[in-house]
């Protein structure tokens, strides 16, 4: 909005000086010089000769982690190849050695080390698949404006791909790239077994905003889980570091102590929802943190792993009541977070995967109850 002086300013008032009397004055901005071809030619060459990239964040990459970021500009590679070289010390930013959940600045350079671009590639998207793709990404989605989707992920279905998965939500985001070439991008991540609300942003903007709802802990998540047996305490928290063992492909979390190489703080409220001959019980989870597989550990560390939990069940001789299968019992039943732009609420829920829904119905559980961990504390 220009000013009242501003306003009454006309051109046809404003007398002009002689060219000889107007004082000479040097431009306030002085553009950068601009890359001469020479230069531009002698680093191609570089990367040519060396691999190694230098690549300069955008100011709509600002605050993006460092793994995320190279997922966006090297879409071909396999994310567990990217967290190799990030956590080999391979990379750099502004010459320091970079962390994996660092968070990045426009304006910083980040060199990359020589990609094994030549690894096998997928094959070309062919309009068939595209259109495929978007229908089932239709068919499942929550939530949906200009900049954020939320889907309904299956149970089984990966959110990003690795060693020997071909099918996973990020692959099918390409079949919803803009005229402008942005592609839809995942905000946080699920297990592959566990079903329910995954919040994508469509925007970069929305996609950095969002991020930080999740950093800061804004964005309210609750989850529903079957667990064998019935917490004695029937509404409480658990609060542990957790670390990482094994390798990639089959590495699980296990309690630690602060201070041990790799453990991060993880605490997680639940409640008590109802329970069936006191051999499972239905709970309400809301994780504060984010970890890894965050609430199948805790589950299992208070003594009430999730029904069908492949990696965390740990209780001997116990019998899978007749008719319920033996999948992961857990689904990210809600989602409360500010939207990127107006701030007000995105308040959505995901219904019960088919086996759980089959559990309920065998055991009478009633999901139109109230669910008391939404009162739950925040911190």
């Amino acid at each position: 909005m220009k000013s009242a002086a501003a306003k009454t300013r006309a051109p046809s008032a404003v007398r002009e000086k002689p060219a000889a009397a107007r004082p000479q004055t040097k431009p306030a901005i002085t553009e950068a010089p601009r890359q001469t071809r020479a230069q531009a030619r002698a680093e191609a060459q570089e990367v040519l000769a060396t691999g190694v990239q230098t690549l300069v964040v955008e100011p709509d990459e600002a605050d993006m982690r460092v793994d995320r970021f190279l997922v966006a500009r090297f879409p071909q590679l396999a994310f567990t190849h990217i967290q190799r070289i990030v956590r080999k010390g391979e990379l750099r930013i502004d010459g320091k050695r970079a962390q994996p959940n660092e968070r990045l600045v426009a304006g910083q350079k980040v060199r990359v080390p020589p990609l094994k671009l030549d690894q096998p590639r997928p094959m070309a998207r062919s309009a068939a698949k595209d259109q495929d793709d978007r229908d089932f990404l239709k068919s499942i989605t929550l939530y949906e404006d200009k900049d954020v989707l939320i889907i309904n992920k299956p149970m089984g279905l990966a959110v990003q791909g690795g060693s020997g998965t071909k099918r996973h939500v990020d692959g099918m985001l390409d079949s919803l790239t803009g005229e402008d070439g942005q592609k839809p991008r995942l905000v946080h991540r699920l297990d592959k077994d566990t079903a329910g609300c995954l919040v994508i942003a469509k925007t970069r903007f929305a996609a950095s905003t969002m991020a930080k709802s999740f950093r800061a802990r804004t964005t309210r998540k609750i989850y529903w889980a079957l667990v064998a047996g019935v917490p004695r305490v029937r509404q409480g928290r658990v609060s542990t570091y957790l670390a990482k063992e094994g390798d990639e492909g089959d590495a699980r979390m296990r309690v630690a102590q602060h201070g041990d190489e790799g453990a991060s703080h993880a605490l997680t409220y639940y409640a008590v929802i109802d329970t069936a001959a006191q051999k499972l019980a239905w709970l309400s989870l809301k994780p504060v943190t984010g970890r890894t597989h965050q609430l199948r550990a805790h589950a299992a560390h208070i003594g009430h792993p999730i029904v069908g939990d492949p990696k965390y069940f740990d209780i001997e001789n116990w019998e899978l009541p007749g008719g319920i299968q033996n999948k992961l019992h857990l689904l990210a039943r809600r989602i409360v977070i500010a939207h990127p732009r107006t701030g007000k609420p995105i308040d959505v829920t995901a219904p019960l995967p088919p086996h759980m829904q089959q559990s309920f119905n065998l055991l009478g559980l009633d999901t139109s109850q109230y669910d008391p961990i939404v009162e739950a504390p925040e911190d």
